[in-house]
């Protein structure tokens, strides 16, 4: 493939597309038009710019999804998604921003090769993504019933005194309580029907996970992802879906950083100073990482389902696996006797834990 010659920048928006492009040389970029968000308008424009192998497209990754740049890779052989969190801007800010300006950016700033891509999943991938985040909308669904239904219960003095919250037990005395009114028995009734539902949608969407995952692609990466501890179905698929190839990250550390895992750091001369975690990138990733990483505050074991979900795994992953067991508590305990708050040990072992889910990924076999 050539260099290419014409330097295109989208700002996509639902109804409209602002179209810039910047010539090969030092020229400032320029507007082209703003048009439709139509494809076949948007085509004709980039054939006037010259031939396929001419033209280099960017646009920033948005609500939009990926249906634009697919269809852009039957007209264009350079087609890039760019992270709109590390496109370069102005010393200072900008105080006036315009989709042309946007537009003008792309374009220069894919010109001067300073834009970072993103992956973009097939969309297989992308399919069974949507039905892992399904399934994290209605675990949230279902949180929100069980509050408001606990706080119901908790207004009125209804309280249950042990400590299995919403178990068989739990369900059972809440389906057994009475109240004189009508219109307070009738929200109980409405809450607690409103549990079943959210719990029935949560399992119905986790067996659909389950079945498409092992007919999928990412099937050998979600299995050696599970022997992790800590890391089951949902967890793996989250992170197989939502991170892709993983040997398309360079190290570990650049894993971290995608997933915002990072502390923040503003140093200058001999002045350093690091802050909070970064928190850029994949949230979806970096939620599920944090919830895992709690597991290693207990010392290593293998017990039967540990030992179970490592059998069809190949000897290496199930090495890294086990390393990152002894490994993981080690920082998790050192972390709690230098006196590190839960919340940040927990986020240390989750940065750690990342750099294990990067070396599995990079395994040639992942099973045995």
């Amino acid at each position: 493939m050539r260099e290419s010659t014409h330097y295109v920048g989208l700002d996509v928006h639902k109804d409209s597309i602002t179209i810039a492009v910047a010539e090969a040389g030092r020229e400032p970029a320029r507007v082209l038009a703003t048009i439709a968000h139509d494809l076949p308008t948007l085509r004709r424009r980039l054939r006037r710019l010259g031939d396929a192998e001419d033209v280099a497209v960017c646009y920033e990754a948005g609500p939009t999804g990926y249906g634009l740049y697919r269809r852009l890779r039957a007209w264009v052989h350079d087609v890039r998604v760019v992270t709109a969190s590390k496109t370069p801007r102005p010393a200072g800010g900008r105080r006036v921003k315009t989709d042309h300006r946007d537009a003008l950016d792309l374009a220069h700033f894919l010109r001067s090769g300073d834009l970072t891509s993103i992956h973009v999943p097939s969309e297989d991938t992308e399919a069974l993504r949507d039905l892992v985040r399904a399934r994290d909308d209605a675990k949230r669904a279902e949180k929100t019933a069980k509050h408001h239904l606990s706080k119901f219960l908790l207004r009125h003095g209804r309280r249950f005194h042990r400590p299995t919250a919403w178990s068989g037990l739990h369900m059972k005395w809440i389906a057994e309580q009475r109240f004189e009114h009508e219109a307070q028995q009738c929200t109980l009734d409405d809450y607690l029907a409103r549990v079943h539902e959210a719990t029935a949608r949560v399992e119905r969407l986790t067996c659909k996970i389950e079945e498409l995952i092992a007919r999928s692609e990412l099937a050998p990466l979600v299995t050696a992802l599970q022997a992790l501890r800590g890391v089951r179905l949902v967890t793996a698929a989250t992170l197989a879906c939502e991170l892709g190839d993983l040997r398309s990250f360079r190290c570990a550390r650049d894993l971290m950083g995608f997933l915002g895992l990072v502390p923040s750091e503003h140093s200058s001369g001999e002045h350093r100073s690091r802050g909070r975690i970064t928190k850029q990138g994949n949230t979806h990733v970096r939620r599920v990482l944090v919830e895992s990483a709690w597991c290693y505050r207990f010392p290593p074991r293998y017990n039967h389902d540990i030992a179970k979900r490592l059998e069809p795994v190949s000897p290496q992953v199930r090495r890294i696996a086990m390393q990152a067991q002894n490994r993981l508590h080690h920082r998790h305990k050192t972390l709690a006797a230098r006196g590190k708050t839960a919340q940040k040990l927990v986020v240390a072992v989750a940065r750690e834990l990342a750099g294990f889910v990067w070396a599995i990924g990079q395994q040639p076999k992942l099973l045995a």
